[in-house]
């Protein structure tokens, strides 16, 4: 199954970890570690496409996948 792709960096503004979903507009989150920021998106993506799907407004599909290396 294709999962959406989540992105990670550091914001020194914000002093934390920022995580977002690029195929969702306007869902990311924070969080004081990587690990903290990835599980609050989880939570946030979740919630978009309940919305989305409560909405009747369309869900796209995963487009972004990590490199590949080899």
């Amino acid at each position: 199954m294709k999962d959406y792709h989540i992105v990670v960096f550091y914001s020194e503004p914000d002093g934390g970890y920022i995580a977002e979903v690029p195929d969702l507009k306007y869902c990311s989150a924070f969080g004081h570690t990587p690990d903290e920021a990835v599980r609050e998106v989880q939570v946030a993506k979740d919630l978009w496409l309940e919305v989305a799907r409560e909405d009747g407004l369309p869900i796209p599909e995963p487009s972004y996948r990590p490199a590949m290396h080899g």
